[in-house]
């Protein structure tokens, strides 16, 4: 192992890092080597600096005129030049404060700067990478995202158990977590992603209470956990008595035996998919700032082995955004776009039959979910197809519909083709 790794892990051994990391979390390290070089050169280097490999004329970096013309308000060392690999400091400053207007748990906390990643995606990939071994558990409810599974069971080869996510009452089913949990002593991973994809669902406040009390209860016992926190859809929460607070406030400081790590990002909090910025924010009862920056340099070597930096263009790109005094009331406008989306939803669907297609529990995000009679989940999306209308069948009896994706005005037509076509499949 490299020294370096070995000298960072010495610093965590005792610590919850030290018992949660993967064998490659262990081996990996930020390397002292082209880019910590030319970091140093970019402050010490005042006459000559030939260390990174990008192209310079009169100390700034080379631009294409037709590529300048495209961003007029970006420097070409806004646009162009490589980012520091755990991201543009300005933004993660930015960011961080962000996460505490949004979540004012975290003021009584003392919340380390997020580390900017690829998108929410890269950013989950990478803490898979840092903590899950290939016999490792990871405990996901039976209703999430299927590239978990790629990332999860393909990539890291680790084990996923899973729950039902809902109980009979159709509340968020924490007593089958608990269950689970039960099963385990040493280590696991949980994650969790609200409002989630495909169902829509958020929990309550009291479900939130009672899932963090669970997780204590079993930390108190001396289980090990990373608790992942998908929050890409955060913020669009359509009812009272949803948690609009991350769950990641409450577990960063719920116990010393839980890591508790924010992914989320600009994806769809600011409407910006394909500019691709994500943030890892970590959080730990008691850890201190030693830990912190040992965490902070083992993702950057994951980041560095993987994709090297992220977009230096969309980070400047968002904090220009995120200075500009208009940046709120746009986008809580869209939010509220969603919002009546959701509230059309809800509409459209007090009048249609539950006989052929079952709305699972959805109170917040971008989506909602049916259940279909086994078997059918598959055939109804090709029969649409043949509409032209797109819907993703989640498995052979679930079926999920994008009302974020669909104008309020084309809902009613949208869910009358839907149900027509359920009913001629049954």
């Amino acid at each position: 192992m490299n020294p370096l790794a070995v000298a960072l892990n010495k610093q965590i051994e005792s610590s919850i890092i030290g018992r949660l990391l993967s064998d490659m979390g262990s081996r990996m390290f930020f390397p002292k080597g082209i880019v910590a070089q030319s970091s140093e050169a970019a402050k010490r280097a005042d006459r000559f600096n030939a260390t990174v490999g990008m192209a310079y004329s009169q100390k700034k970096p080379m631009i294409l005129d037709s590529l300048q013309r495209l961003i007029p308000s970006l420097a070409s060392k806004e646009a162009v030049a490589y980012a520091p690999t755990a991201g543009q400091p300005v933004l993660r400053e930015t960011w961080k404060k962000m996460l505490v207007e949004k979540n004012p748990t975290l003021k009584n906390f003392n919340l380390y700067l997020p580390i900017v990643t690829a998108g929410i995606t890269h950013g989950v990939s990478v803490l898979i990478d840092l903590f899950a071994n290939e016999s490792d558990t990871v405990i996901i409810p039976d209703m999430y995202w299927g590239n978990y599974r790629l990332m999860l069971s393909e990539r890291r080869k680790a084990k996923i158990e899973s729950f039902p996510f809902y109980t009979e009452s159709d509340g968020f089913n924490i007593t089958a977590l608990d269950t689970v949990l039960g099963r385990h002593t040493e280590k696991v991973i949980v994650m969790l992603n609200f409002p989630n994809n495909p169902t829509g669902y958020s929990p309550t406040l009291e479900e939130a209470s009672s899932l963090t009390a669970v997780l204590k209860k079993h930390a108190d016992r001396g289980l090990n956990m990373l608790v992942i926190l998908d929050d890409a859809y955060f913020g669009f929460f359509y009812e009272k008595e949803v948690m609009t607070e991350s769950l990641f406030a409450p577990l960063s400081q719920a116990h010393k035996n839980i890591l508790a790590v924010k992914a989320d990002g600009i994806t769809k909090e600011d409407f910006a998919w394909g500019l691709r910025v994500g943030f890892l924010t970590y959080g730990s009862k008691n850890m201190c700032q030693e830990e912190y920056e040992v965490l902070e340099k083992k993702t950057m070597g994951a980041i560095r082995s993987s994709v090297s930096n992220i977009s230096n263009l969309s980070q400047n790109l968002m904090m220009k955004v995120y200075n500009d005094p208009k940046y709120m009331t746009e986008q809580q406008e869209h939010v509220r776009l969603l919002q009546r989306r959701y509230e059309r939803v809800r509409a459209i669907l007090a009048d249609k039959p539950t006989t052929t297609l079952t709305p699972l529990p959805f109170n917040s995000g971008y989506f909602m979910a049916f259940r279909i009679r086994a078997g059918l989940g598959e055939a109804l999306r090709n029969a649409l197809l043949e509409k032209g209308i797109g819907i993703i069948a989640v498995n052979d009896d679930i079926v999920r519909i994008s009302f974020a994706s669909v104008d309020e005005d084309q809902l009613a037509k949208l869910y009358d083709d839907i149900y027509a076509t359920a009913e001629r499949l049954s």
